[in-house]
C-alpha cells in the first residue's frame, strides 16, 4: 500500500511540475509578443506622428537662362588624310603624333631611286631635241640665205632674156636653182617643225618625270596638327592610302546630337556651354556653327554643330563632351532650383507647411537653366518649399514637419 502510495506522489509531482512549465512559457511568449507589439506600436507611431526635420528653400526672384542638351564628340572641321599621289616605298615620315605642321612643310618622303635617272634620262632627252632644233634652225637660215640669192638671180635673168642678155639655158639654170631652193627652205621648215614637236614632247616627259620626282615628297595641305599616324618607313604606300591625318585647329566643333522636338528653339550664332568629360566640373564657351538637316529615323535625333572658342589644355578628336545651347535668358522671374521640384504622375510640384504638415502643391514649370527652373504659377518670391533634412527622397507628404 505504501508502494501505491508513494507512486501515486510522484506522478502528481511530475504532473505539477509540467503543468508549471507551461504555464512559464505562456507568460514568456506573451511578454515577447506585447514587447514586439510595444516596439512596432511605436515605430509606427514615430513613423506616422513623430515630425520630420525639413529644411526650407526661401523662393526669390532671379535669372534664368533656358537651356538646351546635345551629347557629341570633338570634331575638326578641317581635317585631311594624307596619301602619296604615286605608289612606293616610304622612306621616312617627318612628322608625327602632336606636331603642329605649316603649309607646304613635307611630311613624308617617298624612295626616289628609280626616279632619279629617269629625270636625268629625260633631260638628256631634251637637250638633245634642243641641239637638233637648233642646228635644223641653222639649216633653215642657210636655206632662206640660198633661196634669197636665187631668187635675186633668177630675176636678173628674167630681166637679161628678153635683151639676149643670157643664154636661154643659163636662163633656165637660175630659175631651176631658184625652184631648188624654194625646195629646200620647203625641206627645212618641215624638219624644223618635227624637231620642235620633239622637243615638245621631250620637254613634257621631263616635267612629267619631274613632277613624279617631286610627289615623292608628300607636303601638308594647310596648317594643322598631326592627329594619327598609321604609317612606317618601309611601308608601301599607294594613292589613297593614309599616312598621317591632319586637322586644322582653327576650327574646331562639337557635333552633337539634339533631340527633334528642340529643333525650333535652336538657331545658328546662340552661345553655348561646353562640358568636356574629362572635366565635368568646368565648361568652356561656344556657340551654334551649323545645323543638320536630316533627322535620324530611328533616335529621331538631329545634329548641331557647336563651335569651341575655348579647348582645354589636354584634348582629342572623338572625345566626348555635352552641349548646352542657350535659347532664352529671362531676368526677374520666381526661380526655383530643379533638385527642389518633385513629381507625381507625371506633374510637377513641391512641398509646403501646411498647418505643421508637408503639404503638396502643384506647378506650372517655365525654361529650365543648368540648375534652376522657371516658376510660372504655384510659387510666390518668399514662399518657403521644404524638402527632408536628411536629402533622402521619402515620402513624407502629410507628415508633421519641424524646421530648424
Amino acid at each position: 500500500m505504501e508502494t501505491v502510495k508513494t507512486e501515486y506522489n510522484h506522478r502528481q509531482s511530475a504532473a505539477t511540475n509540467r503543468l508549471a512549465d507551461r504555464v512559464r512559457r505562456w507568460i514568456w511568449r506573451t511578454a515577447k509578443l506585447a514587447a514586439i507589439a510595444a516596439v512596432a506600436g511605436g515605430a509606427v507611431y514615430w513613423a506616422r506622428f513623430a515630425p520630420v526635420p525639413v529644411a526650407e528653400h526661401r523662393v526669390e526672384r532671379g535669372e534664368i537662362v533656358a537651356e538646351v542638351m546635345g551629347t557629341g564628340t570633338l570634331e575638326a572641321h578641317f581635317k585631311s588624310t594624307i596619301s602619296p599621289r604615286i605608289a612606293g616605298r616610304i622612306q621616312e615620315v617627318l612628322a608625327d603624333i602632336g606636331d603642329s605642321v605649316t603649309a607646304g612643310e613635307a611630311l613624308v618622303r617617298l624612295d626616289d631611286v628609280e626616279l632619279k635617272p629617269q629625270v636625268e634620262m629625260a633631260q638628256a632627252s631634251v637637250d638633245v631635241a634642243k641641239a637638233t632644233f637648233d642646228r635644223l634652225e641653222a639649216d633653215r637660215s642657210q636655206a632662206l640665205a640660198v633661196l634669197e640669192q636665187t631668187a635675186a638671180e633668177h630675176r636678173r635673168a628674167l630681166v637679161l632674156l628678153p635683151k639676149s642678155a643670157i643664154s636661154k639655158s643659163d636662163a633656165d639654170k637660175a630659175t631651176a636653182e631658184w625652184k631648188t631652193a624654194q625646195a629646200g627652205v620647203t625641206r627645212t621648215e618641215a624638219a624644223l617643225v618635227e624637231a620642235k614637236k620633239q622637243l615638245l614632247a621631250a620637254e613634257k616627259n621631263l616635267a612629267f618625270r619631274k613632277a613624279l620626282l617631286d610627289d615623292t615628297a608628300v607636303v601638308a595641305p594647310f596648317d594643322g596638327l598631326i592627329v594619327q599616324r598609321q604609317r612606317d618607313p618601309g611601308d608601301v604606300a599607294v594613292p589613297g592610302s593614309a599616312i598621317l591625318s591632319l586637322i586644322s585647329t582653327e576650327e574646331l566643333w562639337i557635333t552633337a546630337w539634339v533631340d527633334e522636338t528642340e529643333m525650333s528653339r535652336v538657331a545658328v550664332g546662340q552661345p553655348a556651354r561646353v562640358v568636356f568629360r574629362s572635366e565635368p566640373e568646368k565648361t568652356y564657351r561656344g556657340e551654334v556653327a551649323r545645323l543638320g538637316r536630316q533627322a535620324d529615323r530611328e533616335t529621331r535625333e538631329y545634329v548641331v554643330d557647336v563651335r569651341v572658342l575655348e579647348l582645354p589644355k589636354n584634348w582629342a578628336v572623338g572625345q566626348r563632351a555635352e552641349v548646352f545651347i542657350e535659347t532664352a535668358r529671362k531676368k526677374g522671374v520666381t526661380v526655383l532650383p530643379t533638385r527642389h521640384v518633385l513629381w507625381r504622375d507625371g506633374e510637377p510640384g513641391v512641398l509646403v507647411h501646411r498647418d505643421g504638415r508637408a503639404a503638396w502643391r502643384g506647378l506650372r514649370l517655365g525654361p529650365s537653366g543648368k540648375e534652376s527652373v522657371e516658376v510660372v504659377t504655384g510659387l510666390e518670391p518668399g514662399d518657403r518649399v521644404i524638402v527632408p533634412a536628411d536629402g533622402k527622397s521619402a515620402a513624407i507628404e502629410g507628415r508633421r514637419v519641424s524646421s530648424p
